[in-house]
């Protein structure tokens, strides 16, 4: 599903415009984006989920083509962890 088609659906459901349907999807991604760049980045949405910011620490790989090993540097990840009714629904 694509954003567009998220859109769509929320504003037939909710019976508001497209516009308003699209303001609301961007505040949504806008306010969770912004509560895991906090230290403790964490988003709880009871029945549906959790995303939360961790660190990956740095790692040795290896270059696919060539084989030789690389360093892969620490940075911070986003994890989603579904909730029981999303476990149940699908």
């Amino acid at each position: 599903m694509t954003k567009a088609e998220l859109i769509e659906k929320m504003a037939k459901d909710a019976k508001i415009s497209k516009a308003a349907a699209g303001k609301a999807l961007d505040s949504f991604m806008t306010n969770v984006t912004k509560a895991l760049k906090k230290k403790d980045g964490k988003v709880t949405l009871v029945g549906f989920g959790t995303f939360q910011k961790t660190r990956r620490k740095a790692r040795k790989g290896r270059n696919p083509q060539t084989g030789s090993p690389i360093k892969i540097k620490a940075k911070n990840v986003v994890k989603f962890k579904p909730g029981k009714k999303l476990k149940d629904a699908i």
